[in-house]
């Protein structure tokens, strides 16, 4: 040992005490930050997911239906067609047993969410007659959230020919 020299000392001094909080405050302040934040959007997802899924059971819905309200049961003879009846048209009425009949429909029976269909003739989208065509557009609007306070809509499309 060395008589006269100075002993070390072992320990942390103030200023470092203070500088080593103002360090680990500022980063578990960022942290924090991030994880507030994803969790603000984390319902974002299921929103979006929930409103196409709507959409998609919808468009299910109606193209499981016949297309004319004087289309025979199993399609042929198609309405139109030689031998067949005349077809009616985008007729809407209650029995929403054609596809013609969802033209207007409106659905808000799913809290937040609001279903809208509209129906057109559309066979010239697919080089066919006008009326041989539909097209069958559902649009989902979801409900607003902190990320996206206009809210969400899904627009989801098919055409149904007469067959």
């Amino acid at each position: 040992m060395m008589r006269g020299s100075r002993l070390l000392q072992r320990g942390v001094t103030l200023i470092e005490l203070v500088v080593f909080l103002v360090i680990v405050g500022i980063a578990l302040s960022a942290v924090l930050g991030v994880i507030s934040r994803a969790v603000a959007t984390s319902s974002d997802p299921l929103i979006q997911v929930r409103a196409l899924e709507l959409a998609q059971a919808q468009l299910d819905e109606i193209l499981a239906r016949k297309f004319d309200e004087n289309t025979p049961s199993g399609g042929v003879p198609a309405c139109g067609a030689l031998g067949g009846s005349a077809c009616l048209g985008i007729s809407p009425d209650s029995g929403y047993d054609d596809v013609g009949d969802f033209n207007g429909y409106s659905d808000s029976s799913h809290p937040g969410y609001t279903v809208q269909v509209s129906v057109q003739n559309a066979g010239a989208d697919l080089g066919l007659n006008a009326a041989d065509a539909r097209l069958i557009t559902v649009v989902v609007s979801a409900p607003a959230t902190d990320r996206n306070p206009a809210g969400t809509s899904v627009t989801l499309s098919a055409y149904r020919t007469n067959f």
